[in-house]
């Protein structure tokens, strides 16, 4: 076992996690893709993963299992499912550490790392994140809607030797990943984006440049991320509102590797009537808002608006 070559097991098969997993099959890791999805991962077995748009059309051949009992070894293990599945994805590749492999989030929201942590042990878990952008098109199909940077860093902050091997074997391997000393921190910047555009994508079914490219949209995009750096500051996170919004401004471009041609994950949660992150994401920053006193109202408004479309579909689930 070692990170030089790792063995990849990627736990959430979707748009980001197919999209990260052929990257690295496409690079000469041996990758498993696990995704309950049945009908996707019956297309990536019989033909291999496609992938469109940004880096060109393909198909990598890469190993794919709605069964992570059937994997016997990995050293990393990428944690890319909905965050209301992780419990249940942790406890299915629990066989795979003790050894020394590590878990990696690549989720959006706060929170994920600890829930990993409880069931596979705060040692063996880190977090990470990517800009880019990606969409499942159909089963075994994704398109790749960005070439943006991926960070991987320790939770406890610093760059540790297994974080600077894992961070350079990907990059060798085709996806450019940079370890982080404060991944904390790079996640709320992540975090801040999500915020201000995934719940209006939502709700609209506009693109990110769309949704800028509409005034009265844009100065509730701008009040967002104002909302959630105030948050962001009273949790000790050094991250001022003009460097949040230039990271913002980076996300919805369409041109130099940008995203901005991509509409949110929870907007295809809503569009394929599946439960969506808005607890996990805007609702985890409201609720520490209300922690330190702080209004949301752009955020609470957002919030309510998603949960009233979920709860066209899932009214049981609705708090």
């Amino acid at each position: 076992m070692g990170f030089e070559k790792p063995r990849v097991v990627v736990v959430g098969a979707g748009a980001m996690g197919g999209l990260f997993g052929g990257l690295l099959a496409e690079g000469g890791l041996d990758v498993t893709l696990v995704d309950t999805w049945a009908e996707h991962v019956a297309a990536i077995q019989a033909k291999g993963l496609r992938i469109v748009g940004v880096g060109g059309d393909r198909t990598i051949p890469i190993k794919a299992t709605t069964d992570a009992a059937t994997i016997e070894a990995a050293d990393v293990v990428q944690f890319q499912c909905k965050a209301f599945a992780n419990v249940a994805a942790a406890e299915s590749v629990k066989h795979l550490f003790g050894g020394g492999a590590v878990a990696i989030s690549f989720q959006n929201g706060l929170g994920n790392e600890e829930v990993i942590a409880g069931v596979l042990g705060a040692g063996n878990v880190m977090g990470g994140l990517t800009a880019q952008a990606g969409l499942v098109e159909s089963p075994g199909v994704v398109r790749n809607g960005g070439d943006l940077p991926t960070h991987i860093g320790e939770l406890a902050g610093g760059v540790s030797p297994r974080a600077s091997a894992i961070a350079a074997a990907f990059t060798r391997h085709g996806l450019n990943t940079m370890a982080s000393p404060d991944i904390k921190r790079e996640k709320w910047k992540k975090l801040l984006g999500n915020v201000a555009l995934g719940a209006i994508s939502a709700v609209t079914d506009l693109r990110s440049f769309e949704i800028m490219a509409v005034e009265p949209l844009r100065e509730i995009v701008f009040r967002l991320v104002d909302e959630a750096a105030a948050v962001a500051k009273a949790e000790g996170v050094a991250l001022d509102v003009e460097e949040a919004r230039s990271v913002l401004m980076k996300l919805v471009v369409t041109t130099g590797g940008g995203t901005g041609n991509a509409k949110s994950s929870m907007r295809e949660d809503i569009i394929r009537r599946r439960p969506t992150e808005i607890d996990t994401i805007h609702g985890a920053v409201a609720r520490l808002a209300r922690k330190h006193g702080l209004p949301t109202p752009s955020l609470d408004t957002l919030v309510a608006l998603v949960k009233a479309l979920q709860a066209q579909y899932m009214p049981r689930t609705q708090t």
